[in-house]
């Protein structure tokens, strides 16, 4: 079975032998971003910097999408959704909420984290983990802070209350 790499790059010359010059334009682009992941980390090409570079194209250009549609460029919209559509074919599967969930629990159980102030040790803990590729870390993080507590006695926190982060009013702080 070829690799990830193997099957793009295949994929690559049925484009170009088809003439579909957006589809050969957008996975040249993704075969670029590889081998510049691949020379920058000096290591080899395998599947797992295949996913990395291609969920950081994807985020990149749904984070570019998002800027077009408040400029109201139908058209860029339109394209960065193809091309989002076309790079998420070689990325595998996402893993559900409900296995998120679980993941997370577990490393919050692991790290024995309290507070969001060691939210980085869940992260670390969830990056051990055998499916870490398929984690879509933005998404644990949201689940992280809404399962831990505030550190109490923080500004804005719950030993705080009427006083928000924003709220540097020198006058208030004694």
């Amino acid at each position: 079975m070829p690799t990830l790499y193997e099957q793009m790059r295949a994929d690559i010359v049925t484009a170009l032998k088809a003439r579909d010059a957006a589809t050969a334009l957008s996975l040249r682009t993704a075969d670029a971003s590889i081998q510049r992941a691949s020379m920058d980390l000096s290591k080899p090409i395998d599947d797992a910097l295949v996913i990395g570079a291609l969920r950081k194209a994807v985020k990149n250009l749904a984070d570019a999408k998002v800027e077009f549609e408040r400029g109201a460029r139908a058209d860029l919209v339109l394209a960065n959704e193809t091309e989002i559509r076309l790079l998420e074919k070689y990325l595998p599967k996402g893993i559900d909420g409900a296995r998120l969930e679980a993941l997370v629990a577990d490393a919050i159980r692991e790290s024995g984290a309290l507070s969001r102030k060691e939210m980085g040790k869940v992260i670390g803990a969830l990056k051990t983990k055998p499916e870490a590729p398929l984690i879509d870390f933005a998404a644990a993080s949201k689940l992280i802070q809404a399962k831990l507590p505030q550190v109490p006695g923080a500004i804005g926190g719950p030993a705080d209350p009427g006083r928000g982060a924003g709220d540097l009013n020198p006058n208030k702080l004694q």
